[in-house]
């Protein structure tokens, strides 16, 4: 049975305009069918409706591109080890997803449309398969990490660091999922903010979110000496390895800072020399809550230039505007590698405008800031520091990256 991205494209596109309805009855039918399968998701299903309409759409448009959608799904099947998939899980998810996407796609629906369907689905399903079989051996699904130490930057910022009970292996500029005991299976993902240590510690930035279950608990609830459950590090948002680098522009909006920090201490520790110019953004400059941390960093490799960038205070003493609008105030970023991580709207704008300045797309960096996966319940409002996730997603409660804005 061969692929065909465009009839799936095509039938994905007649029930976009309908996909919240099209995804509540997903669900439906699914639990309907698999009742033992509701067990596995989160109480409150609203966020992992959003997150099952992002994965979706993210696998859809990339049939073309089957070397980043393996790497993709690699990652969603290993990740999903942390929920209990099993390899039948898959058939009734693709059951119901058939199901779901024959009702509403209504007369358009034809036989050629459900064999390309079946394809597409049962080709990333074993993609999936393979990756969590291959990692079953290796690594462990989950990870639990104490917290030792828990800092208030602001009061809705903290900066809390984690050591695995067994080492977590990854690459700056990725991202995690967290669950903290007062809400089981409710995960959150978080960028991490640190390049790999030889301690082993794991740093987040978390911003609580007004009715944030995850975020707030961290803030507000969490102390040293607590234990946190961590899902396998995701991402592609890194630095590249094993090559000559080149100059390097940072764009960070909020807690979006979390994975462009490590992505600039891995620079630094890999002993090369680019310049970096990172710009880090905020509301005002009471939010700027690791500014000091930074100026650090500054006064010990002469070749980054930290500028800080507030968007709504007009007496500050320093460069105002939003982000979008001070990247172009520059000389043309085209001879640079770009990283870009905060709340979407930011990133989606910085992104068109570096494009329209001839920055290459391939030498821009960010990872989607939309849900990665039918299981994963994590709320790229509450998260990321994924793009910055809602500032960035450092989850999407607070963050636009996947790892800084969760709730």
């Amino acid at each position: 049975m061969s692929l065909n991205p465009r009839l799936v494209k095509e039938s994905f596109s007649a029930i976009q305009p309908v996909m919240a309805k099209a995804v509540a009855y997903f669900y439906g039918r699914l639990f309907a069918e698999s009742p033992h399968l509701r067990s596995m998701f989160p109480p409150a299903m609203d966020v992992q409706r959003d997150r099952l309409f992002g994965a979706l759409t993210r696998i859809v448009w990339s049939l073309d591109s089957p070397g980043s959608l393996g790497f993709y799904l690699g990652q969603l099947g290993r990740d999903h080890r942390k929920y209990g998939v099993l390899a039948e899980h898959y058939t009734a998810v693709g059951n119901a997803l058939l199901a779901t996407i024959k009702r509403f796609a209504g007369d358009t629906w034809t036989t050629e449309i459900e064999a390309a369907w079946v394809a597409a689905y049962t080709a990333a399903a074993n993609l999936m398969i393979e990756a969590a079989e291959a990692d079953a051996g290796v690594s462990p699904a989950w990870w639990l990490a104490e917290v030792v130490d828990h800092e208030l930057h602001t009061p809705d910022i903290a900066v809390i660091t984690l050591r695995p009970g067994t080492p977590m292996p990854f690459v700056a500029g990725q991202y995690l999922n967290v669950q903290v005991a007062r809400w089981p299976r409710v995960w959150r993902t978080f960028s991490i903010a640190n390049a790999p240590r030889p301690d082993n510690t794991i740093r987040l930035h978390v911003r609580a979110v007004s009715g944030g279950w995850v975020s707030t608990t961290l803030v507000s609830h969490t102390r040293i000496g607590d234990t946190l459950l961590l899902g396998p590090p995701m991402g592609t948002m890194v630095p590249p390895d094993g090559e000559e680098m080149r100059d390097v522009l940072c764009v960070a909006g909020g807690t979006g800072l979390a994975p462009i920090k490590a992505i600039v201490e891995h620079i630094i520790a890999s002993g090369r020399r680019p310049n970096i110019h990172l710009l880090v953004g905020a509301r005002t400059s009471s939010e700027l809550y690791d500014l000091g941390d930074l100026i650090r960093m500054e006064s010990t490799f002469p070749w980054l230039r930290v500028l800080p960038v507030v968007s709504h205070q007009p007496a500050y003493d320093g460069m105002r505007g939003l982000l979008p609008d001070v990247v172009q105030r520059f000389h043309s970023w085209a001879g640079h590698d770009v990283y870009v991580c905060g709340p979407p709207a930011m990133v989606r704008e910085t992104v068109r405008r570096l494009q329209g300045d001839g920055v290459p797309p391939a030498r821009i960096h960010c990872d989607p800031v939309n849900g990665d996966s039918w299981h994963d319940p994590g709320d790229q409002s509450e998260i990321r520091g994924r793009s910055g996730r809602t500032d960035h997603p450092n989850t999407v409660e607070s963050g636009g990256c996947p790892g800084n804005v969760t709730r």
